[in-house]
C-alpha cells in the first residue's frame, strides 16, 4: 500500500480510480477497463509531474521524511559488497542508529558510515530513529581511524534528524563526541565522500558530511536545526514549521547556489522512495565518480582541499 503525503492528494485519488478499475477487471473477465486505466495513470504522471515541479521546501521536508523512503541500510546492501558490520565505540557501548563497517564498492575496499532510522516501529525504535548518541560518533570515529590507518576511502550516508538530545547523552559528552567525529573528518588522509539521502540535521548530520565531497539527493534537506524547531524557537510556534523551512534555505537547490554542497543528485520523479533502485544506482555512480577524482592523490592534498573547501563557504556571499 503506497503511503500518500496530504500534498499529494490529487494524485492519490487517480491512483486510488486506477486500483478500483483494475480490482473490477480481475472480478469480471468480460469488463475491458484498459484504455480507462491508461488514461487515469497519464493523469496520474502528468500531476504527479506538476506537484514535483514546483515544491514548496516544507514539501520537500515531507518527502525527505517518508517513510518509505530508502534509509542508509538499503543503500548499504545495494551497493557495499561483502559488508561486515563493526560495533561499539570500545568506551561504553554499542549504538545502533549509526552504522558503521568494512566492505567493498565496486571492488574497492571502503569504510561506511550511515545513519538509520528504521522502516516500521520495531527497527525505528531500535534505531532510535536515526539519532545518534555520543557512542555513536565514538564507534564513527574508531571508524575513520581505522580507515586511514589502511588507506580505505570513507563513504558516509547522512539520514538524521539530529543527534540524540536526550539526558543520558548530554551526560556522556554529546557535544564532544560531534565535535570530535567532525574532527576526525576533517584529518582524514584518504577521501571521503557524504550523501545526503534524508535529513541531515544539525550537528548530528555535520559529524559524518564533513567530507571531500558532499552531496545531496534532489529532495533532501540540510539544515543547522529542523524546522518545527527553528519555529519554536523564533515564534514560540511549531505550527510555523513551514514559514521556518522557507527562511533557514533547507534545499538542495539553496544549498548548492550557497556552496555548501557540490552537487544534487536526481531523483525519479515523485521522489527516491517511487523508484528505490534508481536512485541508489544513480548515487553509487556519484560516488564512484567522486573517488575516482582523488584516487592517487596524497594525503596532504586531500586534506588540503577538504581544508580549503570548507574555509570557502560563506566568503562569496553579495
Amino acid at each position: 500500500m503506497r503511503h500518500f503525503l496530504d500534498f499529494e492528494k490529487p494524485v492519490a485519488d487517480l491512483e486510488g480510480q486506477i486500483q478500483e478499475l483494475r480490482r473490477l477487471q480481475e472480478s469480471d473477465d468480460s469488463v475491458s477497463t484498459d484504455e480507462e486505466i491508461a488514461n487515469l495513470e497519464t493523469k496520474a504522471r502528468d500531476a504527479l509531474k506538476n506537484l514535483y515541479a514546483k515544491l514548496t521546501p516544507w514539501q520537500k521536508a515531507l518527502v525527505a521524511r517518508h517513510p518509505d523512503r530508502p534509509h542508509a541500510s538499503r543503500y548499504i546492501s545495494s551497493l557495499i559488497k561483502d559488508f561486515t558490520l563493526l560495533a561499539g565505540d570500545r568506551k561504553f557501548a554499542e549504538d545502533r542508529a549509526v552504522l558503521a563497517g568494512l566492505g567493498r564498492f565496486r571492488g574497492e575496499p571502503v569504510a561506511v558510515l550511515g545513519q538509520e532510522k528504521g522502516f516500521d516501529t520495531q527497527s525505528r525504535l531500535r534505531h532510535n530513529f536515526g539519532m545518534g548518541r555520543p557512542e555513536g560518533y565514538r564507534k564513527a570515529v574508531r571508524l575513520m581511524e581505522m580507515a586511514d590507518r589502511f588507506g580505505l576511502p570513507v563513504i558516509a550516508f547522512v539520514d538524521t534528524a539530529g543527534a540524540y538530545p536526550g539526558v543520558g547523552a548530554e551526560e556522556r559528552g554529546q557535544a564532544e563526541a560531534i565535535a570530535r567525529s567532525t574532527e576526525a573528518c576533517l584529518g582524514l588522509g584518504v577521501p571521503n565522500v557524504s550523501v545526503i539521502i534524508g535529513e541531515g540535521g544539525s550537528g548530528g548530520a555535520i559529524a559524518l558530511a564533513t567530507a571531500n565531497r558532499v552531496y545531496m539527493l534532489e529532495h533532501a534537506i540540510y539544515s543547522v536545526i529542523s524546522p518545527e524547531g527553528a519555529a519554536s524557537i523564533l515564534w514560540r510556534d511549531s505550527t510555523r514549521a513551514e514559514e521556518a523551512a522557507t527562511a533557514m534555505k533547507v534545499t538542495a537547490e539553496d544549498l548548492k547556489n550557497l556552496k555548501v554542497i557540490d552537487s544534487i543528485i536526481s531523483e525519479p520523479l515523485g521522489g527516491a522512495h517511487r523508484d528505490p533502485d534508481a536512485v541508489i544506482a544513480a548515487v553509487g555512480d556519484v560516488i564512484a565518480g567522486a573517488l575516482g577524482e582523488f584516487r592517487g592523490l596524497p594525503a596532504h592534498d586531500i586534506r588540503l582541499q577538504r581544508r580549503e573547501k570548507f574555509l570557502a563557504i560563506g566568503r562569496s556571499l553579495g
